[in-house]
């Protein structure tokens, strides 16, 4: 696991939530399926949002993606990016690129999940380009 950045703290957790949490300590991303209309979301929570269903399932993504859309945020003490990546699976998730030549960053570049350990027991999942 990465370490944890300046920008980053640990995430607030509910119960719903809290597998998805545990998941990241563990390296593994969780989504959450819908079995009513079969459509992966994130961010995970037990409603599906496209059909309303409440029967939902954890499932372990790949942790492959792609970049979608992102930004150089440079007028701050520590550069970094923040990136929507879309996920093999489907969904699009806000989260930040590392370990990366902020310059080199492109759309559709491929990218694969990485956790920056929080100290908290849990990780923040966050990409960095595929090899």
């Amino acid at each position: 696991m990465s370490q944890l950045g300046p920008h980053n703290s640990a995430p607030e957790s509910n119960i719903e939530i809290q597998p998805f949490w545990d998941a990241t300590a563990e390296g593994k991303l969780l989504l959450k399926k819908c079995n009513g209309c079969g459509k992966i979301h994130y961010y995970p929570r037990t409603i599906c949002p496209f059909c309303f269903s409440d029967d939902t399932v954890w499932i372990e993504a790949s942790g492959k993606g792609t970049i979608y859309s992102y930004s150089v945020i440079r007028r701050v003490e520590v550069p970094y990016v923040m990136a929507y990546v879309t996920l093999e699976e489907g969904p699009t998730m806000m989260t930040n690129i590392i370990d990366c030549d902020m310059d080199s960053v492109r759309i559709d570049m491929p990218v694969t999940v990485s956790f920056v350990d929080t100290g908290e027991g849990n990780a923040l999942p966050m990409f960095t380009p595929a090899a």
